[in-house]
């Protein structure tokens, strides 16, 4: 069974849009569980009107401690051996339910599946493909620019039995609890990537991470947390580390200096003029 755990709290806007994305998977051996922070705007309603119309659907309604602590609740009472984490503003592209069921089924336990991820703006427009193709330790702390992370959890699945080696998520990330995750999930598991679209995150106004972008202080919670980890890895993994970043440093810019010449250069050609600028 796979489970799809969704935190939110007075989440008017998209909780009904959510529900009905798990239900259109037609999945028939998942279960879909709501943990909502006690909601005043009237989410508990829509929840409980459908909990009562589709039986995979079960929820909670109370106080808790932020995100991180809503999730957690969610593992805790999951039945299903795979899980994955739709936040109420996001959604699953069709048919991912059963392909990660199928592909779970493949893979050693535990495993962390990830795909790539479409990101929407205000305007209802796609405006980044992320494809996390690079997922080890010393790939992902080279930074989102060289290496970008898994940017929202609707892209990534894994096996319930992962926690028990690296713990649940921290109570006290409010911000970057996925990307904390993800630091400690692939170091204990096994990580496989598919160049597939299961996920879409909304990048939108009044969303917490977009408040945070905003007042820029998220890259900077980014780079924080990076080197925290990174100084707890072995030495060996550190020196790893420093010399893919010098590597990058050196080559990178000069690699973006000769693609410039080059489209320069076939501009020239195509004017009959060869010439560099």
């Amino acid at each position: 069974m796979i489970t799809v755990i969704t935190p939110v709290f007075n989440g008017i806007r998209f909780i009904e849009s959510c529900i009905l994305n798990v239900i259109e998977q037609n999945c028939s051996d998942a279960e879909h569980i709501i943990v909502d922070g006690g909601s005043t705007d009237g989410t508990v309603e829509i929840i409980k009107k459908y909990a009562e119309c589709y039986g995979h659907i079960r929820w909670v309604s109370e106080k808790d401690n932020g995100q991180s602590d809503a999730m957690n609740k969610g593992i805790q009472i999951a039945k299903g051996n795979v899980l994955g984490f739709l936040n109420v503003d996001d959604f699953y592209e069709k048919n991912v339910l059963n392909k990660i069921l199928e592909l779970s089924k493949t893979l050693p336990e535990p495993s962390l599946l990830v795909g790539n991820c479409y990101r929407w703006n205000d305007e209802g427009e796609i405006y980044e493909e992320n494809k996390p193709v690079k997922l080890g330790i010393t790939d992902l702390m080279l930074g989102w620019n060289i290496n970008p992370f898994p940017v929202n959890s609707s892209q990534y699945f894994y096996h319930k039995s992962l926690h028990q080696k690296i713990g649940l998520y921290k109570v006290e990330e409010h911000f970057t609890l996925d990307i904390d995750f993800l630091i400690r999930a692939v170091q204990a598991t096994h990580v496989s990537y598919y160049n597939e679209f299961w996920g879409n995150y909304r990048f939108i106004q009044g969303t917490k991470t977009f408040e945070d972008a905003q007042q820029g202080l998220c890259s900077q919670r980014f780079v924080d947390l990076l080197r925290r980890y990174e100084k707890r890895l072995p030495i060996g993994h550190q020196l790893l580390i420093r010399l893919k970043r010098t590597w990058h440093k050196q080559w990178g810019n000069r690699l973006i200096v000769v693609l410039r010449y080059f489209m320069n250069g076939l501009k020239g050609f195509n004017n009959k003029t060869l010439y560099f600028t």
